[in-house]
Order: C-alpha cells, then sequence, then structure tokens
C-alpha cells in the first residue's frame, strides 16, 4: 500500500526505514522520503512506527 503518494514511498518501504532504526517521522522520512514533502502521510507513518514498538514489545515478553 502506498503510504506517501509525493514520493511513491510504500508501507513496506517505510518499515524496512524502521526496521533499520528509524524511530520517528523525520528519521523515516530522511530514510526513504515518505512525509518529506508535503506531510499529510506522517500520521500513517506514525501509526506504523507506533505498531513496530508494539511487536517489539511484545516480542520482548
Amino acid at each position: 500500500m502506498y503510504v506517501c503518494l509525493c514520493v511513491g514511498a510504500t508501507s513496506h518501504a517505510v518499515s524496512e526505514a524502521v526496521a533499520r532504526g528509524a524511530s520517528t517521522s523525520k528519521e523515516v522520512a530522511a530514510a526513504c522520503g515518505a512525509g518529506a514533502d508535503c506531510g499529510r502521510c506522517r500520521h500513517t507513518v506514525r501509526a506504523i512506527i507506533a505498531a513496530a514498538r508494539q511487536l517489539d514489545a511484545s516480542a520482548a515478553r
């Protein structure tokens, strides 16, 4: 699914950036471009980051 239409970034690209260590929307924007232009996708980017954190927390238990 496309997350950022401005740069054509997909949810997979955002998830990959998060997996490589991006933990804020600005870091994701630097890694794959999502959220760097108009910003309409930043809510979705933050949701992907939060979901990844929850998965990490669940796996650590």
